[in-house]
């Protein structure tokens, strides 16, 4: 029985007043079947809940509500909220123990400590000793403190990098780690930024003014997106002008949904954006809703980014009591830890307060979306972008590529290079160029050996292809694409086998578990990697399997490192 039938007669779904007919006098049972509500853990949920709306939709909110309070979810408190939510027990229980945020306690259990120490494991801390770090710190973690591993937390520019409850320590060692648990340290630090006022100073919210009174039109501004051949830029590149004509074509009411959730490995630039302009994504935001006509906005912002999370709660505020938004509400959303609610459609499950598992499309966002609504889905990026667009027009924008490519793009880059960072170039530049004119070259000890165009699952291209364009279409043909533009350089010393086993237990661990390709063809493709020797026909056909028949493109994409070793890396196999 679904959720949703299970709660059709508005009963509240905890087995009270659902026994099947009978059962009691078959069986001498006596009183309802199932998990009963305690009292106590009812209490203590709607008062954590307050006069919070009981809503399916933020269930996610309110498990992360109950885990800031309590430092974990007790099996009580979870039926306590399916209860108040008139939701089956099995749904609250499916969606909490989904998100890898979310500390779940069986009966019997006990809590977790109190304090939580994440190290990141993802490529490029593991490039610069984050292993080593997640081995000292485990061995004493001291009382109250667990040491978990953690994947990309998108500050590897700074790597390696822990995260101290909400704290996090770039370039972590062991001495700063366990300072910052000593002292308390665990609520995340706030670097300055540009705030409304400063940025209205300077043009801010004046392109949104032009659209809200009417000086600009919302077909003259789909026009000039489509001609400046800005695309979408969190992976998939479609035509962001095209989007915007094709979500307004349908009926309303219409939805907007941001996707904040950038979880693929290598990949810090939303965060980067985020952390230091806000309002400029926001007024791109902004403009994007108005030409679309979306009645509401939802951002989903990925749990790891709590500075953000901070930054865009005051901002919206303050927005709205500036009267700037022009209608629409902005609801701030969080993420949980799951990568795979990067996918657009898991995305929207996420926000529907389900568990994020990707949809099969047809048909698309764009036309069933968030709700069942036609729903407008850009990344930050992508938004950062329109008022400048708006301000200089097309033409300067398209202006900006290289070797064919239109338009700027911001470049993740980490690993063995001299200079990491976000680095603001045209697109269509190539990774030489990058590493050589915007990164200070290669680190020192490091000869290059090849890089990721595309981070975790763009594959892995040797050096001697570093000079193709980084821009959509252009890295196909060798087995890569740039999506998110996530560029980690690989140096002279390092095992490539090693690199597309770390990658790989990546996506076994970010597998949503909805198909058998993925599920299982990420785990035994693990298990063969981490041999001495690889069974290169069973990998080849395994990667056939996932990349064939996986639902969404995190199976699909998954074999591409694996596949990249065989390509390119072969002496790296007679290590």
């Amino acid at each position: 029985m679904s959720g949703e039938d299970a709660t059709e007669s508005g009963a509240p779904a905890t087995g009270a007043g659902r026994r099947h007919p009978g059962a009691g006098r078959r069986q001498g049972r006596v009183g309802d079947r199932g998990r009963q509500v305690e009292p106590w853990a009812l209490a203590e949920v709607r008062a954590m809940l307050g006069d919070s709306p009981r809503r399916r939709d933020l269930l996610i909110e309110h498990l992360h509500l109950i885990q800031d309070r309590k430092r974990h979810l007790s099996v009580p408190h979870l039926a306590a909220l399916a209860a108040e939510l008139r939701l089956s027990q099995a749904e609250v229980y499916e969606v909490a123990t989904f998100y890898a945020h979310f500390d779940v306690v069986g009966d019997g259990e006990p809590p977790s400590p109190p304090l939580t120490v994440r190290v990141c494991d993802s490529l490029s801390c593991a490039l610069a000793g984050g292993e080593a770090l997640l081995a000292r710190l485990g061995e004493d973690p001291g009382d109250g403190v667990r040491v978990v591993r953690a994947p990309c937390m998108g500050r590897c520019a700074t790597a390696p990098v822990a995260e101290v409850g909400h704290r996090h320590i770039d370039g972590a060692t062991v001495a700063e780690v366990r300072a910052a648990v000593e002292l308390g340290q665990t609520e995340p630090r706030i670097a300055p930024y540009e705030s409304l006022d400063a940025y209205r100073q300077d043009g801010g919210y004046g392109r949104l003014g032009e659209c809200l009174t009417g000086r600009r039109a919302p077909g003259d501004v789909i026009a000039i997106l489509e001609q400046s051949g800005l695309r979408g830029l969190g992976g998939a590149g479609f035509p962001a002008g095209r989007k915007w004509r094709l979500v307004r074509a349908q009926p309303g009411p219409r939805l907007m949904a941001i996707n904040a959730d950038e979880g693929e490995p290598g990949t810090f630039k939303d965060r980067y954006f985020l952390e230091r302009t806000p309002h400029r994504f926001l007024e791109g935001m902004l403009i994007a809703a108005w030409a679309v006509a979306a009645e509401e906005i939802t951002i989903y912002l990925r749990d790891e980014y709590p500075a953000v999370r901070e930054i865009l709660r005051r901002e919206i505020a303050a927005v709205e009591a500036a009267g700037l938004t022009g209608g629409p509400p902005i609801h701030l959303r969080r993420g949980a830890g799951a990568y795979i609610c990067g996918e657009e459609s898991a995305m929207l499950e996420s926000i529907e307060g389900k568990r994020g598992l990707p949809r099969h499309r047809p048909p698309f966002p764009a036309e069933v979306g968030l709700f069942g609504r036609p729903t407008l889905i850009h990344n930050v990026e992508t938004l950062y972008w329109v008022s400048e667009i708006l301000a200089r027009g097309a033409d300067w924008f398209a202006g900006q590529g290289l070797n064919g490519a239109k338009g700027l793009r911001s470049f993740s880059v980490s690993g063995r290079v001299r200079e990491p960072g976000v680095k603001i170039a045209p697109a269509g530049i190539t990774a030489r160029a990058l590493i050589d004119d915007h990164c200070g070259g290669m680190a020192e000890g490091h000869a290059f050996k090849g890089y990721l165009p595309g981070g975790a699952s763009g594959g892995i291209l040797p050096a001697d292809l570093a000079d193709l364009p980084l821009d959509f279409g252009t890295l196909e043909a060798h087995g890569g694409f740039i999506g998110s533009a996530a560029v980690i350089v690989l140096g002279d010393g390092d095992d490539i086998r090693r690199v597309a086993l770390n990658l790989m237990r990546f996506f076994e661990d970010e597998s949503c578990g909805q198909c058998a390709p993925c599920r299982l063809g990420t785990e035994k493709a693990a298990k063969l990697m981490a041999r001495e020797m690889w069974d290169e026909v069973l990998l080849e056909q395994l990667s056939a399997a996932m990349a064939d028949a996986s639902i969404c493109g995190l199976g699909q994409a998954a074999p591409n490192p694996l596949k990249s070793v065989f390509r390119y890396f072969r002496e790296d196999l007679a290590r």
